[in-house]
């Protein structure tokens, strides 16, 4: 079987080669081999794997970036600075496991009782193409300090990010079948899910995609960790300062094409600030510019693939026809898979752009009466992933963030994922947790040890 991977800015056909069955078989067959030794090793020596592993993606830091940028393009210093964010969240695993797994005494009666930590076995990572490192090493990282081997489904339009980083660990010296890459699709992710061998699952990927992940894994009694789609709201009250707001929203917008569960899709905003932010995020954003995501001077890279930009554009008419204006952008590209940065005015329920997620670079502008009604608009969605409050009263501020329904509310400042903070969704968004401590707990079999 083979699999073509496109350049999305040179229009570059790369075949690839797909998995035969007997390859999936002796993947699963080193995965099980491995876990009782890497299971057996002390912390100290768990962690002084992943600082090699570190070390090694700061080495190939160049080679990966030039990957990345090829296969989905990502421009070349956010893929830097995605490298960059693995390779800590190694350390920072490598230097908080001990403290998150160590053993809880529980005070019952006269006898000693405790709760361990222990790994679980393999874990099945299913990964997106929009960071082909950073999604990889966010469940890897914790899950290798945890005690658990794993396998890597990642997206069939980065499948050269995936061997490069089974390269990368390789070269740090991480022993044979603790980590390994499967080039498989989703009929044949369906059956490893249920080889019994893999003890669960871990998915960041669509709403679709998780449903049916779900479904397998719970038909298996398989235990799974989902992190789905997004529809953050950014919601800019009459206090906000627009010096402050306005960058981070292009940012928060426009960064990775846009490409990004916890970008901000919609951004509600009330009467006494509305038309001041609409017109200096509209300035703002019209200096964006599409191009050669290798070359410096491009601040927004071309979309992942052209099905992607063209279902894209396939919402935004669907809500111009509905009755949304567009401020800006609206036009797609020619001769690569570039989408402008596109801000839409007058969105209201029952458009694509209200109640769909707009994954790429456009904007949604939602007014609204008052804080109230800001509140109930963001939680009028399906999703509940993050969501940003911008005002000068933190208080008021911290207020708001506390009636949203999502997985994280950040409170002037851009919603991201940090490997010191519990990251994940509710709702439609999924369940379950990365990062943090709360992370390296989604996999371990969480045991009470009883001493009378």
């Amino acid at each position: 079987m083979i699999e073509a991977n496109i350049d999305p800015w040179t229009g570059e056909v790369r075949p690839f080669p797909k998995m035969a069955p007997a390859d999936i078989e002796a993947a699963l067959a080193a995965s099980a081999a491995a876990f009782p030794a890497w299971s057996a090793l002390s912390l100290d020596e768990r962690a002084a794997h992943l600082r090699r592993i570190a070390a090694t993606l700061r080495t190939r830091r160049e080679d990966l970036a030039l990957t990345m940028t090829a296969e989905m393009g990502k421009l070349r210093r956010e893929a830097l600075a995605e490298i960059e964010k693995s390779a800590s969240a190694c350390e920072y695993y490598a230097d908080n496991a001990a403290r998150y797994l160590q053993e809880q005494a529980i005070g019952t009666e006269a006898a000693r009782s405790y709760v361990r930590y222990e790994p679980i076995g393999c874990v099945l990572a299913i990964m997106p193409w929009n960071f082909p490192v950073w999604q990889v090493f966010r469940f890897l990282a914790p899950g290798l300090m945890a005690g658990n081997v794993a396998l890597l489904k990642h997206a069939t339009n980065v499948p050269a990010c995936a061997d490069a980083i089974a390269e990368v660990l390789a070269e740090a010296g991480l022993p044979a079948g603790v980590f390994g890459v499967l080039h498989i699709n989703n009929q044949q992710a369906a059956g490893v899910i249920g080889d019994p061998r893999v003890q669960a699952v871990t998915l960041t990927g669509s709403e679709r995609a998780g449903r049916s992940v779900a479904a397998t894994a719970g038909s298996h009694l398989k235990k799974c960790v989902l992190e789905l789609g997004g529809s953050d709201p950014f919601i800019v009250l009459d206090d906000a300062d627009l010096e402050k707001t306005v960058p981070v929203a292009v940012a928060s917008r426009f960064g990775n094409a846009g490409q990004t569960c916890i970008a901000a899709k919609r951004f509600i905003v009330t009467p006494g600030i509305a038309d001041r932010f609409v017109r200096a995020f509209c300035e703002a954003a019209g200096q964006l510019q599409v191009g050669d995501p290798n070359d410096g001077a491009t601040t927004l890279a071309p979309m992942a693939r052209a099905d992607l930009r063209d279902e894209l554009h396939r919402q935004v008419m669907a809500s111009v026809a509905q009755g949304a204006r567009v401020l800006l952008g609206g036009q797609p590209g020619q001769g690569d898979t570039s989408y402008p940065a596109t801000i839409l005015d007058a969105v209201a329920p029952g458009m694509l752009a209200w109640d769909e997620e707009l994954f790429g670079p456009v904007a949604s502008i939602l007014r609204v009466a008052d804080e109230a009604e800001a509140v109930r608009v963001a939680n009028a969605t399906r999703f509940g992933l993050g969501a940003s409050v911008w005002t000068t009263d933190a208080h008021r501020g911290e207020r708001l963030a506390r009636r949203i329904q999502a997985g994280a509310c950040f409170v002037n400042s851009l919603v991201k994922s940090d490997v010191r903070l519990p990251f994940g969704g509710t709702k439609a968004s999924g369940f379950g947790r990365e990062l943090a401590e709360h992370g390296i707990h989604e996999f371990t079999n969480i045991k009470t040890v009883y001493v009378a």
